[in-house]
């Protein structure tokens, strides 16, 4: 059974200035002369992690990873109330990524992506096909409005007791009204106090419908926590900015270039039926469905994306 790579550390590392105020915190691993790829988080807002370098093998590829606008280790941190979202759209996370990859003197890239990313991925391969070599694409989902409406919604009759809890902390009296909006408004007080409680609450839900089981450890430090709500809230409030199934119907955009799916059969915060969708109408793509929910580091995601990452690295 494929695993993960051996831990390994970054050669170059650096802040790239994207504009708007902006800077973009990048990393590469592995061989410098290898095949290279990007790594493109979830979240949105979550940052990258050591775990994402070890997907490929370090002596065939060039590994690039990179924090998203106002995430993690990016410049000014979306944890920060005086930080404007106003310039961290879904359009300027494709500039940037074309803006590292620029910067980092590539010509083509392998585009690795999980959940959020997958959606990043798949619009940066829309506008830039010609800069994709493959795709290597797990938990997909393409952010459309229904998808985020199942997330926090529809995903409560599968998690009842947590979901009430999650709509209690929205301060909202009906059913159906529009919690991330309701937690978007309630992350942009100007009272502290409430902030931090909508944040807290917003990550005890993202446990519950994305792991089901072990909390999130990144949840307990105050600052990534408002980071990624902030960032997660401002993006879905928004629609991603993103018309009706946007991806789907741009589909024909990325033929030609080979891809594999990746989804867990049990992956209850992305119904699977996304990625089959996106498979039928992107012949060059190959779905795997595998015995997982939604978290890139269950053994079954795991396995197949090395399988991949390995395919295309030979």
């Amino acid at each position: 059974m494929a695993g993960l790579f051996p831990e390994i550390e970054p050669y170059d590392a650096g802040q790239l200035d994207v504009g708007d105020g902006n800077s973009v915190y990048w990393e590469t691993c592995g061989n410098p002369e290898g095949k290279p790829a990007v790594v493109v988080h979830g979240g949105p807002g979550s940052g990258c992690t050591p775990t994402h370098r070890r997907f490929f093998d370090p002596a065939l590829y060039r590994i690039v990873l990179f924090d998203q606008r106002g995430s993690v280790r990016s410049t000014p941190h979306a944890g920060d109330f005086d930080t404007s979202l106003e310039h961290n759209t879904t359009d300027h996370l494709v500039r940037d990524m074309e803006a590292l990859r620029s910067h980092l003197g590539i010509d083509q890239w392998l585009v690795f992506g999980n959940s959020w990313g997958s959606t990043l991925a798949l619009l940066y391969g829309q506008r830039h096909p010609e800069k994709v070599s493959e795709f290597v694409l797990l938990a997909v989902t393409t952010s459309d409005r229904d998808e985020i409406r199942w997330l926090y919604h529809g995903a409560g009759r599968i998690f009842p007791e947590a979901w009430e809890r999650f709509h209690a902390g929205a301060g909202v009296s009906g059913q159906d009204e529009d919690l991330v909006s309701a937690y978007y408004r309630l992350l942009n007080s100007p009272d502290l106090t409430v902030r931090e409680q909508a944040a807290a609450e917003w990550c005890r839900w993202e446990d519950a419908v994305v792991s089901g089981a072990e909390p999130n450890p990144r949840y307990d430090d105050p600052r990534f926590r408002m980071g990624f709500a902030r960032i997660v809230t401002h993006y879905f409030d928004n629609g991603a900015w993103l018309e009706p199934r946007q991806i789907i119907r741009n589909a024909h955009r990325l033929h030609g270039i080979p891809a594999v799916l990746i989804h867990g059969q049990l992956d209850h915060s992305a119904p699977l039926a996304t990625a089959r969708e996106l498979a039928d109408a992107w012949p060059d793509s190959e779905l795997v469905v595998v015995d997982a929910g939604h978290l890139a580091t269950e053994p079954a995601m795991v396995e197949a994306a090395v399988n991949a990452t390995n395919r295309f690295g030979g």
